[in-house]
């Protein structure tokens, strides 16, 4: 058989999924640490609002827009506000572990990737929280902005004094918004579609969200996007392959051609 048309031997450009019960034992693992200390700044009543006023008058100093102006365009009917806040209520979670499952099935090299970025993230926001308690807008007299959830509903949080279940007072870095844009790019550096870029919907919707629902400063997502790109930064995309970019493999190649070998040479 001609040597240019057999197949070339295999090489390994697929990346090992990685065992699925230590994965969501690991990103369990994760949340709950996440969760858990969030709490511990749950107490910096005084210090969250001090850090709030700081914001407040920085965005100012920097010009940037008013929150109100998002918001005044959430107010215009009671569903449209009512639909931002089910968005932020119920999007940003089963958005991001839709992501993951999503790579950890398809593109397993893009997968590990993005859930160290997201573990990157979230811990560099962790600390944040913890050394700059912020309180939200909503919260803030001197940004005159409506509680939209409360007054609309659906609401996430309780009266700051008895929730227990979440901290209110770590607005900033806005992990709704940080997580969105990471899923964002995630998926259009895996997958190959012309459309791919439409997924930036996403991280725009929800900043449009958080910001008019009067739960995050424009600060906040500012700052998430800041860490994401350090955590980007870091940790360096997998090599594009066949498999990572999902194309089909199996294709022919030329075989390394073979010496010549002149028969009766040697006589």
């Amino acid at each position: 058989m001609n040597a240019l048309t057999e197949p070339a031997e295999a090489k390994p450009s697929a990346t090992a999924r990685p065992p699925l019960v230590r994965e969501l034992l690991l990103v369990v693992g994760l949340f709950l640490v996440y969760k858990f200390g969030r709490q511990l700044v749950t107490g910096h009543t005084t210090e969250a609002y001090r850090n709030a006023g700081h914001v407040w008058h920085w965005e100012r100093v920097l010009d940037l827009p008013g929150e109100g102006s998002v918001q005044s365009l959430l107010l215009h009917g009671d569903t449209l506000a009512h639909l931002a806040n089910t968005y932020y209520a119920t999007v940003h979670f089963p958005a991001t572990v839709a992501f993951l499952v999503w790579l950890y099935l398809k593109r397993p090299a893009h997968y590990v990737w993005a859930r160290r970025v997201l573990a990157l993230l979230t811990g560099a926001a962790l600390v944040l929280h913890l050394v700059f308690p912020l309180a939200p807008p909503r919260m803030l007299a001197a940004a005159g902005l409506v509680d939209t959830a409360k007054v609309y509903g659906p609401s996430v949080y309780g009266p700051p004094q008895t929730d227990t279940l979440s901290n209110q007072f770590a607005a900033m870095p806005s992990l709704h918004f940080g997580w969105a844009l990471m899923v964002a790019i995630g998926l259009i550096v895996a997958t190959r579609s012309r459309w791919r870029w439409l997924w930036l919907l996403h991280p725009l919707v929800t900043l449009l969200v958080i910001v008019g629902t009067a739960n995050h400063y424009w600060m906040d997502a500012i700052v998430a996007t800041a860490l994401l790109g350090i955590a980007l930064a870091v940790l360096h995309l997998p090599h594009r392959t066949a498999t990572t970019a999902g194309r089909a493999q199996g294709k022919l190649a030329p075989a390394e051609p073979k010496e010549n070998v002149l028969v009766g040479a040697g006589r």
